[in-house]
């Protein structure tokens, strides 16, 4: 007995390196990119969409305002109380739409952990929630325009609310600044930025790392001990079945980001349909239960419950795109 669960423990192990070097790079070149974003570059990209408003860009607004939602590092707890700031400036609810869906679906660091999955699927990701964010956009543009009731309630927001905390330093500067000391001579120390950076790179090491090592590991365990034709059979073989599947199970799953990216390598390694993968990486982002705990407090019952519709219909219907064209 203790030979057999040592002889496991070596087949896991060698299985869970071998996953770990293949993308531990990604993961740690997506952790210090989302860090620089967000240290260097989060106030410009939100101030950007704010920039938006005094343009006519109509309908057409959706388009950066889905592409600086996709820009922005912040999580959704982080997106609703930004989201709000804008309404109350005047952003129209449309690109709100359009700004959060991107938000939701995709960032900075979750491009470079997704890189780990090839060209063709990383290509695919961006592409589809790109669409997705910009259809999200439209579609409340065409059913609520005419509507005296917003599609968002921010009733709960202050403006102060959607701003992140003062820092005069944030995202601006060198990182070395200098001080005098007592006998009137300059020396360098490290200036606040700079340990706004770090203190984000070990921020973001803190939420993923659990969840990218438990992906790794439950990405170890199906190669081990699930037969590939299993994964064909659920994700590969019946297509309309495979995709639906993968739509239904990114609701439970997707917990974070670089948690999923081992497994979904794994499983199409296996046999796994992009077209599956596709709905698998719309639902889960869109459906975590962080975000949805965000959303539900702008969105009300009703409007809930046609965004949970939305996101499923759109990630079944992509991933039978996908199948159908590659």
């Amino acid at each position: 007995m203790i030979e057999i669960l040592q002889r496991e423990v070596i087949y896991l192990w060698y299985f869970f390196s071998i996953q770990f070097e293949q993308i531990v790079g990604y993961w740690a070149i997506g952790i210090m990119v989302g860090s620089l974003v967000s240290v260097f570059g989060k106030e410009k990209i939100h101030k950007s969409l704010e920039s938006l408003r005094g343009k006519k860009l109509g309908v057409l607004g959706v388009i950066p305002a889905c592409l600086i939602g996709i820009a922005s590092p912040l999580c959704m707890y982080g997106t609703v109380p930004i989201a709000a700031s804008f309404s109350q400036k005047g952003i129209k609810d449309d690109w709100l739409a359009a700004f959060m869906m991107g938000s939701v679906l995709l960032n900075p660091q979750l491009i470079f952990y997704s890189a780990a999955l090839g060209p063709a699927v990383l290509a695919v990701r961006i592409i589809t929630c790109f669409i997705c964010g910009i259809t999200a956009g439209l579609l409340v543009y065409y059913f609520y325009k005419r509507k005296e009731k917003s599609y968002f309630n921010f009733t709960s927001f202050t403006e102060t609310g959607g701003h992140s905390e003062a820092n005069p330093c944030e995202g601006e500067g060198s990182l070395v600044s200098s001080h005098s000391t007592t006998d009137g001579t300059q020396e360098n120390r490290p200036h606040p930025v700079f340990l706004r950076l770090l203190k984000s790179i070990w921020r973001n090491v803190k939420i993923t790392g659990p969840y990218f090592l438990i992906g790794v590991l439950l990405s170890a365990i199906f190669q081990r001990y699930v037969p590939e034709d299993v994964i064909v059979r659920f994700f590969g073989s019946n297509k309309a079945f495979g995709i639906l599947m993968a739509a239904s199970i990114g609701v439970p799953i997707y917990v974070c980001g670089g948690g999923t990216i081992p497994l979904l390598q794994q499983w199409l390694a296996s046999g796994m349909s992009l077209g599956s993968a596709t709905a698998f990486i719309i639902t889960g982002p869109a459906t975590k239960i962080t975000n949805l705990g965000a959303l539900k407090i702008v969105l009300g019952i009703k409007g809930f419950v046609i965004y949970i519709m939305f996101c499923i219909a759109f990630a079944f219907l992509s991933g039978l795109l996908i199948d159908l064209i590659l």
